[in-house]
């Protein structure tokens, strides 16, 4: 296939321009580090606690607005083993962010969080955080292979340009713009690709409209040789159970995304945190409407009245595509370029807050706190044994192993862009294996919903949650989802579910079983927590076995907050004066 020589043309003015707008934003990042109260990583971080609501709901929608958004909801829409019923996108993000508003945003935003971590690491350690971090770096390079590779399919079709080559130089500029500037070039950058997604989306309708090719977009519209479904879809008992279960993976997935938390708590107040969430429910469902407009035409079309010919997609495997065919083939040249661009501007819109949450929480929450005081603090330990034989210089390593023990700002400003690289480059390279975007999309949220909501709940919301509980609920919810496999990794399940179906060697679960693995992983939390308070409390289990010193540190806490009587604070004023 040749290269659409205007088309590239269009979209590498496109990528400056983003590219321009970045940099710009990088400059203004530098110069409020000069002025902040707080340190540099955090400007970086959450924008020094300053951007307002316009930019938040800006960013918000377009982090949630991504390549798996824009094409895993038409793909929902066209498949004929789907239909719109199971396009759950729009309505689950619109949950999403009404629940984030109600109960998540104030408990996060009013105690000065800087990452989603941070709770997990004032109330159970440092160590139980790290293992926290696995399952929210796995599903931020899933989410990054599956934005990038919905940009590989759409250029290779409409621009005839290599896959390979659109994903690297669009992770290449996405990288570019948040290495130099943090979340001020993320957020200001978002409000110029969200425009634009949404322009171009809309612009494309009318031209499908008035295709030769779509004569009756109706849901009935299917009784012609290349089309034998209803783009509605059917939603059968049996398969009751897997569409709740994914629903709800998409609905509260989302509270646990790092990106999600980065929008909150940079806002000026609790109260404005909640406001761009609000905001954000809005704009994201009317984002994918255009999507499900795309999949409806896709499915009612004639294939044979165009270029594309017969079979249709489906029947070529190339369902996952089908947002990139129906520009190509159903609209004029001009608005097919304008239709890359927007899924060029959805993916780095989404990529590039996918980076920065990632080395976010590696930055503030494993490296700062605790990967770089183990190891420099091992290493001035022996400085100082091999000091104390000269006991002239051992003040001297004593003072210079206090020293090391303190990142300094601007090396945690380098360990967030290192850390953002090496997330960009493994989503990449899992990128040129992507096949289904929306299977991709599914199982970015898959173990952020299984293991870190149900512990974000609870140590929230829960005051007996302790450290016994929260790694009782985080093994058994690994444990529960692994025993159930998972068909698009290639994972076979140990553990089979009533209304389990094999089809062509592969077996599906359709019994709700991520939400199984949710659910249990918090019930554990709360059982063991109780019981292990209710043993330690009432001596009925030994202190000395409080292995991991929670309920010692507890009594510490309760010892420092015991309230001094008003009598006893007048003797102490009086004494004193």
């Amino acid at each position: 296939m040749a290269v659409d020589v205007p088309g590239l043309v269009a979209v590498v003015v496109f990528y400056i321009v983003i590219l321009i707008i970045g940099v710009w934003a990088s400059w203004k990042s530098k110069k409020v580090e000069k002025t902040c109260a707080g340190s540099k990583s955090e400007v970086t971080i959450i924008g020094d606690r300053n951007i307002n609501v316009l930019v938040g709901v800006f960013t918000m929608t377009a982090t949630w607005v991504g390549g798996g958004y824009i094409m895993g909801t038409a793909e929902a829409v066209y498949s004929p083993t789907q239909g719109l019923i199971w396009a759950m996108g729009p309505p689950a993000y619109l949950i999403n962010f009404l629940l984030g508003g109600l109960f998540f945003a104030k408990p996060m935003r009013s105690k000065r969080y800087v990452t989603m971590l941070d709770p997990f690491q004032h109330r159970y350690g440092n160590m139980f955080t790290a293992t926290l971090l696995l399952p929210a770096l796995v599903s931020d390079i899933l989410w990054v292979a599956c934005i990038l590779a919905a940009l590989g399919g759409t250029m290779s079709i409409i621009l005839g340009l290599s896959s390979a080559l659109s994903i690297v130089i669009s992770a290449a500029v996405s990288i570019t713009y948040t290495f130099l500037g943090g979340l001020y070039s993320v957020a200001y950058t978002d409000i110029i690709q969200l425009s634009f997604i949404f322009v171009s989306m809309w612009l494309c309708i009318p031209f499908l409209a008035l295709s030769p090719a779509v004569t009756d977009n109706s849901p009935t519209a299917h009784l012609n040789q290349t089309n034998s479904h209803s783009w509605l879809g059917e939603l059968e008992l049996a398969n009751a159970g897997k569409w709740a279960d994914e629903m709800l993976l998409l609905a509260l997935g989302g509270l646990a995304y790092q990106a999600l938390y980065q929008r909150i708590l940079s806002a000026a107040s609790s109260a404005q945190a909640q406001v761009t969430c609000f905001a954000a429910a809005g704009t994201v469902f009317i984002m994918g409407v255009p999507s499900v407009i795309i999949g409806a035409v896709a499915a009612t079309a004639d294939w044979n009245q165009t270029a594309y010919g017969l079979p249709p997609p489906f029947e070529r495997g190339e369902a996952g595509k089908i947002l990139p065919l129906v520009l190509q083939y159903l609209t004029p040249t001009w608005v097919s370029v304008l239709g890359i661009g927007s899924v060029a501007a959805a993916v780095m819109s989404s990529m590039d807050s996918v980076l920065l949450s990632s080395a976010s929480m590696f930055t503030q929450n494993i490296y700062k706190t605790t990967l770089r005081k183990q190891v420099c603090g091992g290493v001035c330990v022996c400085l100082c044994v091999f000091g104390s034989v000269l006991s002239k210089v051992t003040q001297f390593l004593l003072s210079l192993s206090s020293f090391f023990l303190q990142a300094s700002e601007q090396e945690l400003q380098w360990v967030i862009r290192v850390s953002l690289l090496l997330v960009g480059l493994a989503g990449t390279g899992l990128a040129f294996g992507g096949d289904s975007v929306f299977a991709f999309w599914l199982v970015s949220g898959d173990l952020l919903y299984c293991l870190i909501f149900p512990q974000l709940v609870c140590v929230l919301h829960l005051r007996c949650a302790n450290t016994y509980g929260a790694i009782s609920g985080y093994v058994a919810g690994l444990l529960l989802r692994l025993v159930s496999g998972e068909p698009s990794l290639g994972i076979p399940p140990l553990l089979l579910y009533p209304g389990w179906k094999e089809e062509n060697g592969v077996i599906t679960q359709y019994f709700p079983h991520r939400t199984v693995s949710m659910l249990s992983s918090a019930i554990c939390v709360i059982t063991v927590s109780w019981l292990v308070d209710l043993g330690f409390c009432h001596q009925l289990i030994p202190h000395s076995w409080d292995l991991l010193g929670v309920f010692e540190e507890r009594k510490e806490a309760e010892v420092e907050e015991v309230p001094v009587p008003h009598e006893e604070k007048s003797s102490i004023l009086n004494t004193k004066f």
